[in-house]
């Protein structure tokens, strides 16, 4: 692998975890194990291609986890790898913020957010 140079070290995070998906991934998949075509039905505006792409890129960088069942008909499971638990205070903490900033401009976040099991902390 080429070394690559960042000028600060969140451009590695963001790398990782940026973009307007693999966040959204990642929290559903701390509740656990979760096939395709639940992360799909937990994100209906995702497409189908970008699913697919975002948990690819996740799992080649090492923070999620594909299981193969070998069964008829095939089943796939996504899980948080050990390395991607280390994401877990990250991400509580984007929820946090996320949270008390849909507060602030909105007002009360029960007018915007959706109703969720990430929802009801």
């Amino acid at each position: 692998m080429e070394k690559k140079k960042y000028n600060i070290a969140v451009e590695a995070t963001l790398e990782v975890i940026g973009g307007k998906w693999k966040c959204v991934i990642l929290c559903h998949l701390t509740h656990g194990k979760k096939r395709t075509s639940e992360l799909k039905k937990l994100m209906p505006n995702i497409t189908q291609k970008m699913l697919t792409q975002q948990l690819r890129e996740l799992e080649d960088d090492g923070v999620i986890n594909r299981i193969s069942y070998n069964q008829v008909p095939p089943k796939v499971e996504y899980e948080l790898s050990e390395y991607g638990k280390s994401l877990q205070s990250i991400l509580d903490s984007l929820c946090a913020w996320g949270e008390s900033h849909i507060t602030k401009v909105y007002g009360d976040k029960h007018d915007v957010l959706e109703e969720s099991i990430l929802n009801q902390k």
